[in-house]
C-alpha cells in the first residue's frame, strides 16, 4: 500500500506533471493552430475532430476495424497465413506486422465504449496522445535512480517536448512510432535494476520484466532488433573484458543469460517469423548499405521518402530539440569525467556504474550511425540521450546544493535553473506542434464516391502516399499504398512457400510502372500499364524474366506489348521476340486477361509537389540503373491586371504572351481556367512548357518531353484522355475511369 508521505506526494506531483504538460502540448494540435479558421473544416471530419495527420495511420485504423470484426488482422487467412486483400493487390500480402498497435487500440475501444458510444477512429486517433506523456514519466522513474528529482524531472520533460517525438505522438498520428520511446526505456531501467539488485528475487522479477518489456517491443515495431543486439553486444563485451581483467561479472552475467533466452523465447512463440528477422535482418541492412540498392534493377523508391533522407546538422538538432541535444552532449562526457574520478564519482553520481555508461554510449553511437538510413531515426537515440541530459541537470543542481549559501537563495538557484533550461524546452515545442492533416474533405468524399459507387472488385491506382487511406475508407484494394514495397519482410520472403510472395515480389517495380503510366505520352500504353497492374500485378513481368532472363528486356518486351490489342501482342511475342505459343499465351493472361479487374486512377492536387520523382522514376534506364533529373518547378501562382508573378521565377505578361522562366521562353504557355485549357506556343526551340493552374493558383514549369504525357492531361490539366474519363471530380480530387 502506498503511503502519502511528502516524498511519494512529490513523486506523484511530478509524474502528474509530466504527463499533463506532454498530453496539452498533443492535444493543442486539434485546434489546427496553423490553418485559418474558414479553412480548419476542411480537415475536419463529421464530428469535427482532424483526419490524421499521418496516412499510414488509416493503416492502423484498418487493421484495428478488421481486428474488431473478425478477430484477426488480415482480411482473410490463405493457407494457415493471415492475408491483406487491400496492400499491394494483386494478389495482397501475407500479413506480417507488430500486432501491439492494434491491439491496444481494440483492447481501448472495448473498455470507453462500456461507459460511451464512441467509434474505433476516435479511439485511434486520441491513443498517441497518451502514449507519448507516459514515455515521459517512465524516463522520470528511470532518471531517478541516478540522480535527484530536478534531473529526473528534466528528463521527463525533455522527452515530452522532444519535437520529432512530440509531432509523431499527436492525436490523430496513429503510427508505431509513439512506442519507440516507452519501451527502450523500460527495458533499459528494468536492465539496469535487475544488474544492481542484491537480492535474488528482486533480480529476477527485474530480469523478467525487461524480457517482457523486449517482447512487447517486438510486438510493436519491427525494428526492435537494434536494441536487443545493443544489449547482447555490451554484455558479452563486458562479460569477456570482466573475465580477462578479474573483475566481478557475476550479476551481469546471471541478469543476461536468462534475459537473452526470456526474450527470445517469448518473441518467436507468439511470431516465430521474428527469429528470422533477429537472424537475417543485419544481413539485410548491411546488404542495402551496398553501393546496388535491393530492388535492383528497379528505381529505390525509398530515396524520395523524405524520412528516410538522412538529416543536416542543423534538422537533427531541431527535431531532437536544442535544449535536448546541447544537455545530452554534454552529459556524456561530464558523466565521464565524474566516472573516472573516484571521489566525484561518490559526490555527484554514486549510483552510476561503468555498465551503464557504456550502454548509453553504444547506444547512442548506434543512433547516430542510423541517421544514416533517415531522419525519423533520430527517434532511436532519443533515449539516450534524455537519460544523459537528465543526469546532466541532476548533477548541475547537486553542484548549486554544494555551493555555501542560504538555503531559501540555493531553491531559488536551482528552481531559477531548472525554469531556464526546461520553459525554452517547452515554448519550442509548443511553436513546433503546429501540423496539417494528410488527409482533407476532398480525399474523404472522393473515398466515399468509390466506396458507394464501384464493386468490391475494383482496384485503386493512385499515387503510394494515398493507399492507406484509399484503401481504409474506400475499402478497396490498392496497387500499391504507404508500406512500398515491404522491406520488412525481405528477410522472410526465402521461407515463404508462395509464388506471389518471394525476393522479387513485392518491390518497387510497381512504383516505375505507375509512374511510366503517368509519364508517357501513349494513351493506350498508359492505359495497357494500368490494366495489367490491376489484375496481373507484378506477374506480367516476372513470367516474362522465365523467358528473358533479364529483366530490362521484359521491360522493353512489355513496352511494345501493353499498348496493343491482345492478338498484336501475340504476334509481336511469338514474331520479334521468339517467345513459343504457349510462353506468349502465359504472358498475356496476366497483361491481356480476358477476365480483367475493373480499376479507378485517383489523382490530386498535391501530386503536382511531388512530380519530380514521377519523372525520375517513370523514365528510369534499367540498363544504366539511373534515372534522369528532368526540368521541374512548382510555385505559388498571381495574375494581377494580367501580369504573372510566381515564386518560382515565373514573369510575364498574358495580354502580350510574354511569359518567361529565368529569363527565357518556353516553348508553349498551357492556361488552365475554369476547367478550360489555353494553349500558345512561343518558342519551338525551348525545352521547356509553362502551366498556369489558375483554378488552384499553382504554376509549373515542365520538361518539354513532357508536355503531352498523362500527367499533363490527368493532373495538371485534368483534361482525361481517350480511354480514362472523369466520374467524380471535385476541387482537388479527380476519379477517372
Amino acid at each position: 500500500m502506498i503511503k502519502f508521505t511528502k516524498d511519494n506526494i512529490i513523486k506523484l506531483s511530478i509524474i502528474l506533471l509530466i504527463f499533463l504538460v506532454g498530453f496539452f502540448l498533443r492535444a493543442d494540435s486539434i485546434y489546427l493552430q496553423g490553418i485559418s479558421d474558414d479553412q480548419k473544416a476542411f480537415y475536419e471530419d463529421q464530428n469535427g475532430i482532424p483526419y490524421m495527420y499521418e496516412l499510414d495511420s488509416y493503416y492502423n485504423y484498418r487493421l484495428t476495424e478488421n481486428y474488431l470484426d473478425h478477430g484477426y488482422l488480415g482480411d482473410t487467412v490463405v493457407n494457415g497465413n493471415e492475408w491483406d486483400l487491400h496492400s499491394y493487390y494483386p494478389p495482397g500480402v501475407p500479413l506480417d506486422y507488430p500486432p501491439l498497435i492494434v491491439y491496444l487500440a481494440a483492447f481501448t475501444y472495448k473498455l470507453v465504449n462500456i461507459f460511451f458510444q464512441i467509434p474505433p477512429s476516435t479511439v485511434c486517433f486520441w491513443i498517441p496522445a497518451f502514449i507519448g506523456p507516459l514515455a515521459g514519466v517512465v524516463a522520470y522513474l528511470f532518471v531517478r535512480r541516478f540522480t535527484n528529482e530536478y534531473g529526473a524531472l528534466a528528463a521527463g520533460i525533455l522527452t515530452v517536448t522532444a519535437p520529432l517525438y512530440l509531432a509523431r505522438t499527436v492525436p490523430g498520428w496513429f503510427d508505431t512510432d509513439m512506442f519507440n520511446i516507452i519501451f527502450p526505456l523500460l527495458v533499459m531501467w528494468f536492465f539496469f535494476e535487475a544488474v544492481e539488485s542484491r537480492n535474488n528475487k528482486i533480480q529476477v522479477l527485474f530480469t523478467l520484466l525487461s524480457a517482457f518489456s523486449m517482447f512487447l517491443f517486438s510486438t510493436a515495431w519491427n525494428g526492435w532488433q537494434y536494441l536487443f543486439y545493443i544489449i547482447s553486444v555490451c554484455c558479452v563485451v563486458y562479460i569477456i573484458n570482466g573475465k580477462i581483467n578479474g573483475n566481478n561479472i557475476k550479476n551481469i552475467f546471471n541478469v543476461f543469460i536468462p534475459f537473452f533466452i526470456v526474450s527470445i523465447v517469448l518473441i518467436c512463440i507468439t511470431n516465430f517469423s521474428n527469429i528470422i528477422d533477429f537472424i537475417y535482418g543485419p544481413l539485410e541492412l548491411i546488404k542495402m548499405s551496398g553501393s546496388q540498392s535491393s530492388w535492383y534493377p528497379w528505381p529505390d523508391l525509398y530515396i524520395s521518402i523524405s524520412e528516410l533522407m538522412k538529416p543536416s546538422i542543423g534538422e537533427f538538432i531541431a527535431k531532437v530539440g536544442p535544449v535536448l541535444f546541447g544537455l545530452g552532449i554534454i552529459g556524456i562526457f561530464l558523466i565521464l569525467r565524474i566516472l573516472i574520478n573516484n571521489q566525484l564519482k561518490e559526490k555527484f553520481l554514486n549510483k552510476m556504474n561503468w555498465f551503464l555508461y557504456i550502454l548509453i554510449v553504444v547506444w547512442l553511437i548506434a543512433g547516430l550511425v542510423s541517421l544514416e538510413k533517415g531522419i525519423r531515426f533520430i527517434l532511436l537515440l532519443l533515449p539516450p540521450l534524455i537519460i544523459s541530459a537528465g543526469i546532466m541537470v541532476g548533477i548541475c543542481i547537486e553542484y548549486i546544493n554544494a555551493s555555501k549559501g542560504k538555503e531559501m537563495l540555493v531553491k531559488f538557484m536551482c528552481l531559477t535553473f531548472m525554469v531556464i533550461i526546461l520553459i525554452p524546452a517547452v515554448l519550442n515545442a509548443y511553436e513546433s506542434s503546429s501540423l496539417t492533416p494528410g488527409a482533407d474533405d476532398d480525399l474523404w468524399n472522393s473515398a466515399a464516391w468509390i466506396q458507394n459507387n464501384t464493386s468490391n472488385s475494383t482496384v485503386i491506382i493512385t499515387e503510394w502516399s494515398y493507399g492507406h487511406f484509399f484503401s481504409a475508407i474506400a475499402d478497396r484494394p490498392v496497387v500499391f499504398d504507404g508500406r512500398s514495397a515491404y522491406i520488412e519482410t525481405l528477410p522472410l520472403r526465402q521461407f515463404y512457400n508462395n509464388s506471389t510472395f518471394n525476393p522479387q515480389s513485392p518491390s518497387t517495380s510497381r512504383e516505375y510502372w505507375i509512374d511510366m503510366a503517368f509519364c508517357t505520352s501513349n494513351e493506350s500504353l498508359s492505359t495497357g500499364i494500368f490494366r495489367m497492374l490491376s489484375t496481373g500485378g507484378d506477374r506480367g513481368y516476372l513470367v516474362l524474366d522465365k523467358y528473358t532472363g533479364n529483366t530490362s528486356k521484359s521491360v522493353e518486351i512489355l513496352d511494345k506489348i501493353l499498348g496493343v490489342n491482345k492478338s498484336s501482342a501475340m504476334k509481336i511475342l511469338t514474331d520479334n521476340y521468339k517467345l513459343s505459343q504457349e510462353g506468349a499465351k502465359e504472358v498475356l493472361k496476366y497483361t491481356h486477361s480476358n477476365n480483367s479487374n475493373p480499376f479507378v486512377v485517383v489523382t490530386c492536387d498535391d501530386m503536382i509537389n511531388k512530380a519530380k520523382w514521377t519523372f525520375y522514376f517513370g523514365e528510369w534506364d534499367l540498363n544504366k540503373n539511373s534515372g534522369k533529373n528532368y526540368t521541374y518547378a512548382v510555385g505559388t501562382l498571381n495574375i494581377t491586371n494580367g501580369k504573372v508573378n510566381t515564386d518560382n521565377n515565373i514573369t510575364g505578361d498574358l495580354t502580350t504572351d510574354n511569359i518567361t522562366w529565368n529569363g527565357k521562353a518556353p516553348h508553349s504557355e498551357i492556361i488552365v481556367k475554369n476547367n478550360k485549357i489555353e494553349k500558345h506556343y512561343l518558342n519551338k526551340n525551348s525545352d521547356f512548357c509553362i502551366f498556369l493552374l489558375t483554378d488552384i493558383n499553382r504554376s509549373v514549369v515542365l520538361d518539354r518531353h513532357f508536355e503531352n504525357s498523362m500527367f499533363a492531361k490527368l493532373v495538371l490539366e485534368k483534361s482525361g484522355s481517350t480511354n480514362l474519363k472523369p466520374v467524380y471530380k471535385n476541387k482537388n480530387v479527380v476519379v477517372w475511369k
